[in-house]
C-alpha cells in the first residue's frame, strides 16, 4: 500500500496516522465498487498500520457540520457525521475524501485526536471551528496545544465553481478564498480552512497543508471531479496504548 505521511504529525510516538492514496485501493462502500474488494482493502490497511480494523470509526458523510465524539461506534456501525473526536487509544478514526481535504487534529497535551471531512460546504459551514470548540468544551484541549495536517485536495487550479457559489461565498465573507480567470470562478477551500483554523487560534507553525491538487493527479489520488465514478481514498489517525509520550 502506498501511503504519505504528516510532518506535523510523525513526531509523535504514541500516534499512528497516515493519508492514503490511489494506490492503496478504494476504502469506500457506497460508490458502486465491490463490497469484498473493499473489505479487503480495509484488512490490508488495517494490518500494515497495526490496528484492529473492527476498531475503526468511518463516517457517513453528508457535506454537513455534524461532530460526533466517539462513543459505542465501531466499523460495522459508522455515524452519520462530518467530523470525529475521540481520546480512546487503539480506536482510529477515519476521514475518506475524493478531492474535499481530510483535516487531522491532535492536541498533544490533552491527548485528543480528530478527524474532519472538508469540501466547499464543510469550508462554507466552518467545521473546522466547530471540531477544535467540542476539543475544547469535552477535552479541554487548548488550541495552541492542536496540530493540524490537510491532506491532498482539489486545488484552485481546478475547483471551478457557479456563479451561485460566489455569491454564496460573497456573503459569508469568503470572497478572499475566489479567484476570476477568463469570467469563470475558482475555489481555494484550504485557504479559507487556513484561515479558519488561525482564527481560531491554532498557531499557523502548527498547520500543514499539502498542496497537491487531487484532479491534477489522478494518478495518484481518486478524484471525483476529474472522474465522477471513483473511489475514495482516506486520513486515519489513532492513539496508541503502547506508549507513554
Amino acid at each position: 500500500m502506498k501511503f504519505y505521511y504528516s510532518k506535523k504529525l510523525a513526531p509523535f510516538p504514541n500516534l499512528t496516522h497516515a493519508f492514503t492514496s490511489r494506490k492503496s485501493g478504494n476504502l469506500a462502500f457506497h460508490v458502486g465498487d465491490n463490497e469484498s474488494s473493499v473489505e479487503k482493502n480495509h484488512i490490508l490497511l488495517a494490518n500494515t498500520l497495526e490496528y484492529d480494523k473492527e476498531t475503526l470509526v468511518h463516517m457517513k458523510q453528508i457535506h454537513s457540520d455534524l461532530v460526533c465524539v466517539v462513543g459505542d461506534e465501531n466499523f460495522a456501525a459508522p455515524p452519520t457525521c462530518d467530523a470525529l473526536i475521540t481520546d480512546r487509544k487503539n480506536t482510529p478514526l477515519m476521514v475518506m475524501v475524493a478531492d474535499c481535504s481530510a483535516v487531522l487534529f491532535y492536541d498533544n497535551q490533552q491527548k485528543v485526536i480528530a478527524v474532519a471531512h472538508a469540501g466547499r460546504a464543510g469550508a462554507f459551514k466552518n467545521i473546522v471551528k466547530i471540531v477544535i470548540e467540542k476539543m475544547s468544551k469535552e477535552f479541554g484541549s487548548n488550541p495552541k496545544d492542536i496540530h493540524v495536517s490537510i491532506g491532498a485536495s482539489i486545488g484552485v487550479c481546478c475547483y471551478e465553481v457557479g456563479n451561485e457559489i460566489y455569491e454564496e461565498a460573497k456573503a459569508l465573507h469568503l470572497e478572499y478564498a475566489m479567484q476570476k480567470q477568463d469570467n469563470k470562478f475558482y475555489l481555494d477551500v484550504n485557504k479559507i480552512l487556513k484561515k479558519q483554523l488561525i482564527e481560531c487560534g491554532i498557531d499557523e507553525q502548527n498547520i500543514e497543508i499539502f498542496n497537491e491538487c487531487t484532479s491534477c493527479n489522478t494518478d495518484k489520488y481518486f478524484s471525483y471531479r476529474a472522474e465522477k465514478q471513483t473511489g475514495r481514498f482516506a486520513g486515519v489517525l489513532m492513539i496508541k496504548d503502547n506508549c507513554n509520550l
